[in-house]
């Protein structure tokens, strides 16, 4: 009974503790269980690609050189790989007055390059301001010569090891491929490499006549026409009657075609003949389906980047993406449908 009496008590005094408590916390009396503060988290922005000023989520951009790869643009190389790739394509004209490019890869590795051939001078004056990788098939010793100024990494077909191979599919001197991601192995400074142009924000536009088609009068058979998809917002290149698709079926289509008048030192054509990068010139850009006119300037070294600049005089704005340079000696007209 004794026992009965004290746990009778203890559950009474229990219960007025517990109420107790209740009334003191609804009435706002004492301390509050401490809650958790609340958690913020913050997406770091995505790392953007110094050649095409897009971004670049992998972040491989911002951790690799430059690639340049010499590309044969004949009738006979067709269809060409990589292209679609590239950050950048220089076209330009060398001897016989055939064009041959310059693709310039950094965001993207592609697994098969080509056809691959020989450097030519401008291709001095385009790696200097890029660093990195430079690869070719090889070259005539004046060209070897001018090569071997630029701050690059040479990789020719005697050195390359895995990172080139022959189709035997294909006839020779039109079958030799580059591996992208074994041609970056060879390694290149700077890292990454400087970015070529400035571009526009998505919310600002292009002011300038809209453009259907432009072509650009390279000589002989190599004139070359860029169509304004307003589906894709990009240039379809069209190359000898035909619209020039890569050996992966992908139209070839930059979002940025910039032509660049220049002086072809020693002639158009000419064995020894050059495009000189350096000084200055007028440019005209087209981007989002519009034609800007502009000027570009260089110097006085080579090291130093092309600066491309409205006609008002402020940076040229391209659309973020892909870019070719039309490098087209001075005095020709271009053809420019609206």
């Amino acid at each position: 009974m004794r026992r009965s009496l004290i746990a009778l008590v203890v559950i009474a005094v229990l219960a007025v503790t517990v109420l107790a408590y209740r009334h003191h916390s609804a009435t706002g009396g004492g301390s509050t269980p401490p809650t958790s503060a609340p958690v913020t988290t913050t997406t770091a922005p995505p790392d953007i690609a110094p050649l095409t000023g897009l971004a670049d989520p992998s972040g491989q951009a911002a951790h690799r050189p430059a690639l340049i790869v010499k590309i044969e643009n004949t009738p006979e190389a067709m269809p060409q790989w990589g292209l679609d790739q590239a950050d950048v394509v220089y076209e330009e004209i060398v001897n016989g007055g055939i064009t041959r490019l310059a693709a310039v890869f950094n965001s993207h590795a592609p697994a098969k390059i080509g056809p691959v051939r020989s450097v030519r001078p401008t291709d001095e004056q385009i790696a200097f301001p890029l660093g990195g990788i430079f690869a070719f098939s090889g070259g005539a010793p004046y060209a070897l010569a001018a090569i071997a100024k630029a701050p690059v990494t040479l990789v020719q077909e005697s050195n390359a090891g895995a990172a080139m191979f022959r189709d035997p599919n294909r006839l020779a001197p039109h079958n030799l491929y580059a591996v992208g991601p074994s041609l970056f192995t060879f390694k290149g400074t700077p890292v990454p490499p400087r970015p070529l142009f400035t571009y526009r924000a998505p919310s600002t536009s292009v002011h300038g006549p809209a453009v259907a088609s432009v072509t650009v009068p390279f000589p002989s058979i190599y004139a070359v026409t860029w169509s304004w998809d307003a589906k894709t917002a990009s240039w379809d290149r069209t190359l000898f009657g035909q619209p020039v698709i890569t050996g992966t079926g992908v139209r070839v289509s930059p979002v940025n075609v910039l032509v660049m008048w220049v002086d072809y030192v020693n002639g158009v054509g000419t064995f020894t003949s050059y495009a000189n990068l350096l000084g200055s010139g007028p440019v005209t850009l087209f981007s989002a389906g519009k034609e800007v006119q502009g000027t570009w300037s260089r110097g006085p070294s080579l090291s130093d980047p092309i600066v491309y600049k409205s006609a008002s005089g402020q940076p040229l704005a391209l659309t973020p993406g892909q870019t070719w340079v039309e490098l087209l000696n001075t005095g020709t007209v271009l053809s420019v449908q609206h």
